[in-house]
């Protein structure tokens, strides 16, 4: 019997090293970083390359390793069970063969390589690339019979799968990233924001960030030269629409640039300009346009200026390339701009807020949380929680701030008080 011990050790032993590998590579393999993987694949390394390639079927490569890690440890265990069973009969051996094996499963082929993979994801997922890319080749098409079988288990109970589910969505992984990292202080505050934006922008449309029709500045294209002239200077934008007879009707869009360059070459002065002759062409876009696709049309199109339109044809406010940016750097100013526009802070930690400032803008502006998703500017955002349009002087607390109306007009809230962030309990 010592010499059958004695002859099973180095089996078991080498049964533990495979299950230990398998281990190890599951762990790495899914706590690599990807983002360092595909920076080492493109400067040529072979191993990376290997990571990314088992990452992009990650399901495959997890089931296979799965497959091969149960197999050698029921393998150890049916070898140590027979081997102990024959020193030890009766039940005796088959529970000292249980406790046995389960202390060098679970202190061998799983605590320990799993915590060294935790602490070095990335080497070994490099090193146990090649090997681990083996089993998924040996083990593939048994692999993809039980995920069919898998899938069809599961619509029993009606969970539909597709072959090719992604759990994970990139955007979701981005961002979730840029989040922890920025708990951990290893990603500032700005550097997040502007992250954020980025992958917001396929999420948002240009509705949500137009300048709305009633703080449109507009020229009427029947006044005299010289008064539209006086109106462009005053205007701290260098892009105005021109109508003709009623706002909705825009005939075109005045560029300061142009305007320059026609006085600079009028003979007869300001009062021989021709303006109908230097207006650009509106281009007009749908309110449902969402940021992304709107900004890779400014790039294609060459211009920063657009004209938002409803379903219905009628003119809705107007969105540039700076509104785009604005919302992936935060505000852009410059010396025609004032700070804040619109928000003015109290003593006591309170601001005093115009209705028309958006939520987001809000937000970025005072670090605070308010959700931008409910309505686009603070205004419709106590509406949307009251439910109804509240008179001067009521006060609501949501999402942990307190809310005073302070000016109405019509059904217009124009100026509102917000309270610095309340205490936990004060949210209902």
């Amino acid at each position: 019997m010592l010499t059958a011990l004695l002859g099973l050790a180095p089996i078991v032993i080498a049964l533990l090293t495979l299950s230990a590998l398998f281990s190890a590579a599951e762990t790495s393999m899914t706590g690599a970083s990807r983002a360092r993987m595909h920076q080492l694949e493109r400067e040529g390394d072979r191993p990376a390359r290997r990571v990314n390639k088992l990452l992009s079927d990650q399901e495959t490569m997890i089931g296979a390793v799965l497959l091969g890690n149960n197999l050698i440890n029921i393998l150890a265990s049916a070898l140590a069970t027979q081997v102990l069973t024959a020193v030890i009969p009766g039940p005796w051996g088959v529970a000292a063969a249980t406790a046995t094996m389960t202390v060098l499963v679970l202190v061998f082929a799983e605590v320990l390589p799993k915590t060294v993979a935790i602490v070095r994801s990335d080497d070994v997922a490099r090193a146990l690339s090649g090997p681990t890319l083996f089993i998924v080749r040996a083990f593939g098409p048994i692999i993809y019979v039980i995920q069919w079988i898998v899938r069809r288990a599961l619509r029993v109970f009606g969970v539909k799968l597709d072959m090719a589910v992604d759990v994970l969505a990139a955007h979701e992984e981005i961002r979730g990233a840029v989040d922890y990292h920025h708990s951990e202080g290893l990603v500032e505050t700005d550097d997040r924001r502007m992250l954020g934006g980025v992958l917001d922008l396929s999420d948002m449309d240009v509705s949500e960030i137009m300048v709305h029709r009633k703080s449109m500045v507009l020229l009427d294209a029947d006044l005299p030269a010289r008064q539209l002239v006086e109106t462009v200077l005053e205007a701290q934008h260098t892009r105005i629409p021109v109508y003709r007879d009623e706002p909705e009707n825009i005939v075109g869009v005045l560029h300061a640039r142009d305007l320059l360059k026609a006085l600079a070459e009028a003979k007869d002065g300001v009062e021989g300009l021709d303006i109908a002759a230097i207006l650009r062409e509106p281009w007009f876009i749908p309110d449902t346009t969402n940021l992304k696709d709107q900004l890779n049309a400014f790039l294609k199109r060459k211009s920063h200026f657009a004209l938002v339109v409803d379903e219905y044809g009628a003119l809705q406010g107007l969105v540039t390339l700076e509104d785009i940016l604005e919302e992936i750097v935060g505000e852009i100013e410059d010396e025609h701009d004032t700070a804040l526009d619109g928000v003015r802070r109290q003593q006591d930690g309170s601001v005093n807020v115009d209705g028309d400032v958006t939520v987001r803008d809000l937000n970025r502006a005072l670090d605070w949380r308010l959700p931008e998703g409910e309505a686009v500017t603070i205004a419709g955002l106590v509406i949307h929680e009251a439910q109804t349009i509240p008179e001067p002087g009521q006060t609501f607390i949501f999402h942990r701030h307190r809310f005073q109306v302070l000016r109405r007009q019509r059904n217009q809230i124009t100026a509102l008080r917000i309270s610095a962030p309340l205490a936990e309990d004060a949210d209902i």
